[in-house]
């Protein structure tokens, strides 16, 4: 070998070193990045106090709701402020001022929270009816769910043209309710666990009568693209809850209660996002089943853990492309709505398992536990664990 042809190879050698050591180097920090943007966290909360300004909201014989609820939204956020400084509070309102309905829903989208929280105050012509409410959206199921959605959906009245803002919709007409039929989808099931975990801590913790978790059309809740719950914190109507409501130690006690619902419902959906290992896929229409992490499927009668995928109103074919070509399918049917799930297994940590794998291509799926064959809260269900 002469000395031009070694000395070529000899820069070869080395340049293709320092290749290698730059090409290793954004594989790691590609990786890195790649992990961090798939171990989701809750970083931006909306909080939402009802009315304000012009409309007053429920009233009582001494208070009106828009100052109760407003002392109570900027106590629930001072104390996740206190707690979490990372994370963003955004309020849609902090001083007694009207925000129009579609702006209430347009602050959580346009600053991508991850979660709604609306406060408000109920009442009700019997001022013996007492107690807390939570909803999420949906179309309602009684009338007196319909009644307090109509309530809350009758501030857009206070707006200028409101029939053409909001597409036609007559809050006080019980057929333009109809459209809230059509408004499920994956948001409805992690709003129905907050608002559970909400009333739980109404009931457990600040010693108030819960009246549970309910649905119905809020115009609010339809526009927000989050998790999102409206949270009736008493009845003004009801003298002894009216002066409740209008002490400090009752509002610290309620804004506590929501808060330690928040802390419950962050820790758990963090605590579920697992950090993935980025894996080649050869083809984007390949078939993927997980055979050695999802168990038998245990009889009706039993507790189970699956890792849900989809959620519509209507039926989707199980080899449908919305399934990323995923198999060992199943179909559930839960309050009208069909629930598309993989896995079952009465062991939390396996699924945990599945989950993780299934998220490389299903991103926002999540864990949820059935009981004789209805859907339960995962809190509800690690309590039948135990016991």
């Amino acid at each position: 070998m002469n000395i031009i042809t070694f000395n070529i190879l000899s820069k070869l050698i080395k340049r293709s070193s320092i290749g290698l050591i730059l090409f290793s180097s954004c594989l790691l920090v590609s990786n890195n990045c790649y992990s961090q943007k798939h171990n989701y966290r809750i970083k931006t909360i909306v909080i939402d106090a009802g009315h304000g300004g012009k409309d007053p909201g429920a009233l009582g014989k001494k208070v009106r709701e828009k100052d109760i609820v407003l002392k109570i939204a900027l106590k629930l956020g001072s104390y996740i402020e206190q707690t979490y400084p990372n994370l963003k509070v955004i309020y849609t309102r902090k001083t007694d001022v009207f925000i129009p309905l579609n702006e209430r829903s347009n602050i959580a989208n346009h600053s991508n929270a991850d979660l709604f929280i609306s406060i408000h105050a109920n009442s009700n012509p019997n001022p013996k009816i007492r107690g807390t409410e939570t909803y999420t959206l949906g179309l309602h199921k009684t009338q007196e769910n319909l009644r307090v959605a109509m309530k809350e959906n009758s501030v857009m009245l206070y707006e200028e043209d409101y029939s053409t803002k909001y597409e036609g919709f007559d809050p006080n007409n019980p057929a333009s309710y109809i459209i809230f039929n059509l408004m499920q989808g994956v948001n409805r099931d992690k709003s129905i666990d907050l608002a559970e975990l909400t009333e739980a801590q109404f009931k457990n913790r600040a010693g108030r009568h819960s009246r549970g978790v309910r649905e119905a059309g809020f115009w609010v809740l339809k526009q927000v693209s989050t998790p999102s719950i409206l949270v009736e914190v008493g009845f003004v109507s009801n003298p002894t809850e009216e002066k409740y409501l209008n002490t400090i130690n009752g509002q610290d006690y309620l804004a506590s209660a929501i808060y330690r619902a928040f802390k419950q419902y962050k820790n758990k959906i963090e605590d579920s996002s697992v950090v993935l290992n980025r894996k080649k896929i050869e083809k984007s229409d390949s078939v993927t089943s997980y055979p050695n992490v999802a168990v038998a499927k245990k009889n009706d009668s039993e507790l189970i853990y699956c890792v849900q995928i989809k959620s519509s109103s209507k039926k989707i074919p199980l080899n449908s492309r919305e399934f990323k070509s995923l198999t060992n399918i199943e179909e559930r049917i839960s309050s009208g709505t069909y629930k598309y799930t993989i896995g079952a297994t009465d062991n939390y940590r396996e699924i945990i398992l599945l989950q993780r794998k299934i998220r490389e291509k299903i991103k926002d799926c999540f864990v949820v536990a059935y009981y004789k064959g209805k859907r339960i809260s995962l809190s509800k269900a690690k309590k039948l664990q135990k016991s």
